[in-house]
């Protein structure tokens, strides 16, 4: 179900996939949208109830003037305390992920388990590709044949305008927020306290083995790897893997049954 709360005057949307489990709040990455998670949620169901935040300036969401990092985990903060669930795990993809560890750092009270997707705690993002994306096109088979193989993973955020065919998200926005992105989020993830895990498909071009190995490192006793066969968005590439590993992270960590997988051995 689609729902949508004010934050500073704007309005963000979420779907809450609902259900009796317990809560797992989810946060896309760029170019994408809370649709996203849909697979996931429905894996998980019903020892899980996904919800899944449009963050600023994506899906149904409005657009913000910034995208700093504060304001993005002010965001997710302001969505936590409106749903009212209480301590919740919280799943966060590329920009989601940073986010969410961002979150949970600040938050320690709030979050019993973490997992995160394939971002780093060191970022440098190539804004070349958001540049390179088609503003309009005429049809939904023209922007399909534009975007080529990438077209699968911006899909759910397509949308028609009365010029053409364009996304849910703007171009100038995202590259701002990808530029405020970039940066030492170390502080940040050594400060996470509850049980983490972090995933990375073994074909990223985001983040790197070694640094995913240092990152556990860096926490030890507290998180885990999982590496699964997949590129950057490892929820699409590699589906019913990446839910059965959340799924048994969750179940262990959390105390409640999860989706039955088992984490992959690193």
């Amino acid at each position: 179900m689609r729902e949508f709360f004010t934050v500073g005057g704007r309005s963000l949307s979420y779907l809450d996939f609902g259900g009796p489990g317990n809560p797992l709040l989810a946060l896309h990455g760029h170019y994408n949208e809370a649709s996203a998670f849909a697979p996931l949620a429905e894996a998980l169901a019903p020892q899980w109830r996904v919800i899944a935040l449009d963050q600023r300036g994506h899906g149904e969401s409005d657009r913000a003037e910034s995208y700093e990092r504060d304001e993005y985990v002010a965001d997710v903060a302001a969505f936590h305390q409106h749903l009212q669930v209480g301590p919740a795990a919280v799943l966060g993809h590329s920009l989601g992920g940073v986010n969410a560890y961002q979150y949970a750092s600040r938050h320690a009270d709030r979050v019993t388990a973490l997992i995160v997707e394939d971002i780093g705690a060191v970022v440098n993002c190539d804004w070349s590709f958001t540049t390179s994306l088609p503003r309009r096109a005429p049809s939904r088979d023209a922007l399909v044949s534009a975007l080529g193989g990438a077209a699968p993973y911006l899909e759910c955020s397509f949308r028609q305008w009365k010029d053409g065919w364009g996304f849910s998200f703007d171009i100038d926005d995202t590259v701002a927020s990808q530029k405020a992105l970039n940066g030492d989020h170390w502080t940040d993830w050594v400060a996470v306290s509850c049980p983490t895990l972090l995933i990375r498909g073994t074909r990223s071009d985001e983040l790197a083995a070694d640094h995913a190995r240092e990152m556990i490192a860096r926490r030890p006793g507290q998180a885990r790897l999982a590496e699964l066969p997949a590129g950057h968005v490892v929820h699409h590439d590699a589906q019913a893997q990446f839910a059965a590993t959340v799924g048994a992270f969750l179940s262990e960590s959390v105390g409640v049954p999860g989706g039955g997988g088992v984490v992959p051995p690193t």
